[in-house]
């Protein structure tokens, strides 16, 4: 699980500034951002990947004809988060 959270870290653009003791966030053009907005980032990067496990047990549960609320979950916890 490690190796999945920092490659959404990396994504949202937090990271260490050189040999600093603390993390900042940056643009895709390696501007230093606002903390908030990449946190923000992190979380929406979060919150689609458990969505995109639900699709996946969706469509599997779908194929084997069982009818599932996993597609109602997943437009719930989107709803909830307000990620698309």
């Amino acid at each position: 699980m490690n190796k999945q959270i920092n490659e959404l870290r990396f994504d949202a653009g937090i990271s260490l500034l050189h040999d600093e003791p603390y993390l900042v966030a940056v643009n895709k053009s390696g501007e230093i951002i606002d903390p908030i907005a990449g946190l923000e980032k992190f979380a929406q990067l979060i919150v689609q990947e458990c969505l995109a496990q639900v699709d996946k047990v969706d469509a599997m549960l779908e194929d084997d004809k069982e009818k599932t609320g996993a597609a109602w979950v997943g437009l719930a916890i989107a709803k909830h988060f307000g990620v698309e």
